[in-house]
């Protein structure tokens, strides 16, 4: 039985460091997940494909986690032929720790920093006006959305683009049961066995539940500033509950 510490859920506060504690099996984790790295790869692809050619462009990979998000930019830049320089960005010692150790080109960086003091940690790194942010499952764990889209828009490059990737299911009866379902039937269970923590996992079904809803999610982002804005989500069973959402500084 898992103990009064790993049963509960963790404070959106406290998510750092309950990535901390599961960082060392993460990795597993995600890939017990059907279709996660393909829907990264997918979203990685609606940000390279709006990237100019024939300069390097900086990305932002904010939210990088273990690296994951990171990897499916590489692939894409790969594959597209477009330079880059790529910072990764997340406010988990342990899962950056993660990142590091795995074999990546000498343009890609990581730094450790909080989304909600985005500006400093990139004017630290040297990586003001990025030309494009990629943000994968982070947008939730913010408690100012607005003011982390704001942060966004005043930190791109004129004509940058954003891509989130995140779970929203407010407004669909559907989704939020098959949510429930496979969380408390899988996810929770999954998570006990392979790092003998549960906290993590209950807050990522909490947190997914009380999501803003898609629509509202394209409406913080046109607040913000952002233009040519549209979403879509994945296919498979996670559709309608796993979306990407695309934007724009303008020009």
């Amino acid at each position: 039985m898992a103990t009064d510490r790993t049963a509960v859920s963790a404070a959106r506060g406290e998510v750092p460091e309950a990535f901390d504690e599961v960082a060392h099996r993460y990795d597993l984790m995600v890939a017990l997940n059907p279709g996660y790295h393909a829907h990264l790869r997918h979203s990685a692809r609606d940000l390279v494909a709006g990237l100019p050619q024939g300069q390097t462009c900086r990305i932002l990979d904010l939210g990088c986690g273990s690296g994951a998000s990171t990897r499916a930019l590489v692939d894409e830049l790969d594959r597209s032929g477009v330079r880059a320089e790529v910072l990764g960005v997340d406010g988990s010692a342990g899962m950056l720790t993660q990142s590091r150790r795995k074999p990546w080109p000498g343009w890609v960086r990581f730094e450790l920093g909080r989304a909600e003091a985005l500006e400093q940690v990139c004017g630290d790194a040297g990586f003001e006006a990025p030309d494009a942010v990629f943000a994968a499952y982070l947008l939730r764990n913010v408690t100012d959305r607005d003011g982390l889209l704001r942060s966004l828009y005043d930190l791109m490059a004129s004509g940058g683009t954003v891509v989130i990737q995140e779970y929203s299911v407010a407004g669909r009866p559907v989704s939020q049961a098959v949510w429930t379902a496979v969380c408390q039937g899988v996810v929770v269970p999954l998570g006990w066995l392979t790092s003998r923590q549960t906290r993590l996992y209950q807050y990522l079904w909490r947190s997914v539940m009380d999501m803003d809803s898609v629509e509202d999610i394209v409406q913080r982002m046109v607040d913000a500033g952002f233009e040519e804005v549209w979403t879509r989500s994945v296919r498979g069973w996670q559709r309608g509950i796993i979306h990407t959402f695309h934007g724009r500084r303008p020009a």
